[in-house]
């Protein structure tokens, strides 16, 4: 089969409306997950079982059931229940939610990783909770868990695509649709292809770099 350059120039404009939109999604799900997923890590360290005991149904139910369940939940039954929102806002919900009961696997670890010896000088200096948590115990935890929870970025990626099925035109919602007009399949797919890993690579070295700068 022959490579069609032009097939390539038609579709990059498409291309670039995709790669905004993934990036889109990309940046603004990792925040939602990393935010929330801090937030569950921190409610479930609660004393109160009240707190716990419905924290901990909700991410297990969340982090069990398929992330395109999830998208079809969301985009196609809340809106039942008066509960509408754009496409893109419901993807970018429905990631970061997703992928935030997996990054508060990774911020407990962090936190349990921390030595008891610095618990203990905390109390030791009669410091509030809260000053505890943000000055001492948080800044650690963070540190350890930056490399695994770059991993979940690079897996929210490898998922945008799915937003496909709520009608986001994401880099390859663009590709299946211009394949779809043009009858040209092997251009637009290579160039999504290839995008994907060099967006993986950059944001692995991004984060590798993030990692050597915490460790200082």
């Amino acid at each position: 089969m022959k490579w069609d350059w032009n097939a390539v120039s038609d579709f990059m404009p498409d291309f670039w409306d995709g790669l905004l939109v993934t990036l889109q999604v990309l940046a603004l799900g990792s925040l939602l997950s990393f935010t929330l997923g801090l937030v569950w890590t921190l409610l479930m360290r609660t004393p109160s079982r009240w707190v716990r005991w419905p924290v901990g149904v909700v991410t297990e139910f969340v982090r069990n059931t398929p992330l395109l369940v999830q998208l079809f939940f969301l985009f196609y039954v809340l809106p039942e229940w008066g509960l509408t929102f754009s496409a893109l806002a419901t993807g970018v919900f429905a990631i970061g939610l997703h992928y935030s009961t997996y990054t508060m696997q990774v911020y407990r670890a962090g936190i349990e990783a921390v030595p008891a010896g610095q618990w203990e000088a905390a109390t030791a200096l009669n410091l509030p909770r809260r000053r505890t948590w943000t000055a001492v115990i948080l800044p650690q935890a963070i540190r350890r868990v930056v490399p695994a929870l770059g991993n979940y970025v690079i897996s929210m990626l490898k998922d945008t695509p799915m937003l496909m099925v709520i009608t986001v035109l994401e880099m390859l919602g663009h590709a299946r649709l211009f394949s779809q007009q043009h009858f040209q399949f092997t251009e637009p797919l290579t160039v999504i292809g290839v995008a994907f890993i060099l967006i993986s690579y950059l944001a692995s070295l991004l984060l590798r770099a993030l990692e050597r700068r915490l460790v200082r």
